[in-house]
């Protein structure tokens, strides 16, 4: 992906907050998100880590994901043995169910899986430790006693349990799986595209959430045929490959950098989005979802 076309989608992404300040009188308002962003040191960013950073590349562009061994590490062995192997290069895009998700791999279930699994034990949830500090979020939640963010990933938790799992925000990159709860293995793969699915947390492996070329899969043909699938091969959109940064030429990588979410200035962002002092806004909410807080994404510096 060229810079140019990085921009356009780093413009086009609805979870990025990429700032330019040129001068002082384009300093955003005091107290906004986009001030936070402008105020931020470097230290309040991390790189993404090419180990964990997955790479779908499409005729219309580059869909990247960052993925979450503390909370699927078997799912991610499995991908990423497919992934070497080029199992996904050449399959489709399936299923784009209107506000709900888009879907790929094999349409015919056909491919030989090589030496991933075939099935893989369910990852929907993982113990809380105390080593797993959480920047909580102050409003609560319907789906869990506590909400908030670990390592850049929205997470829900029951502390008098000691479980933890993340959820299914938009952009979550979830594991497909029939009704037997170990029948995922990472070879059908999907992505929230619409209102946030909270029922399906720990029903379904989380593998990660996508940071960059959302509107790359939100934008495409909704599917005909029930629940959004395809219902022809030409309607398909061909995935050309997929593969970790990691297995990428270093060229060919994409310098990105992900706002951290254990910093005060991550915690002054969640305050900048739960009270708006945007000049548009008439009322702040004094609240804020989960799902609604925004991680900033940008080009490294």
């Amino acid at each position: 992906m060229n810079r140019t076309n990085l921009c356009s989608s780093l413009a086009a992404f609805a979870l990025v907050a990429a700032v330019s300040i040129h001068a002082e009188e384009n300093l955003p308002p005091p107290g906004t998100m986009a001030a936070v962003v402008a105020a931020s040191k470097a230290d309040d960013w991390r790189p993404l880590d090419p180990e964990r950073t997955l790479y779908l590349d499409l005729e219309s562009g580059r869909v990247v994901f960052e993925l979450a061994p503390l909370f699927a590490p078997l799912h991610l062995a499995n991908l990423r043995l497919l992934s070497k192997a080029g199992w996904f290069d050449g399959l489709s895009i399936n299923r784009v169910q209107d506000n709900f998700v888009t879907q790929w791999g094999d349409p015919t279930s056909q491919r030989p899986l090589g030496k991933a699994e075939a099935k893989v034990s369910p990852e929907f949830e993982r113990e809380w430790t105390s080593d797993l500090r959480v920047t909580v979020l102050p409003d609560g939640d319907v789906y869990a006693p506590t909400v908030g963010f670990l390592e850049g990933f929205p997470v829900a938790g029951d502390r008098a349990r000691s479980r933890i799992w993340l959820t299914h925000c938009y952009g979550a990159l979830g594991v497909g799986r029939d009704t037997a709860i170990d029948s995922g293995n990472a070879s059908e793969l999907y992505v929230v595209i619409g209102h946030a699915p909270r029922q399906l947390d720990r029903n379904i492996t989380v593998l990660g959430r996508l940071v960059l070329g959302a509107e790359l899969l939100a934008a495409l043909p909704r599917g005909s045929a029930p629940a959004g699938f395809y219902a022809t091969a030409p309607e398909r959109t061909p995935i050309k490959r997929l593969r970790f940064a990691a297995d990428v030429p270093v060229a060919d990588r994409l310098a990105l950098e992900m706002m951290r979410t254990d910093t005060e200035a991550f915690a002054a962002l969640i305050e900048s989005r739960r009270n708006r002092r945007d000049e548009w806004y008439h009322l702040p909410a004094g609240k804020i979802e989960l799902c609604n807080v925004p991680i900033p994404v940008r080009e490294r510096r």
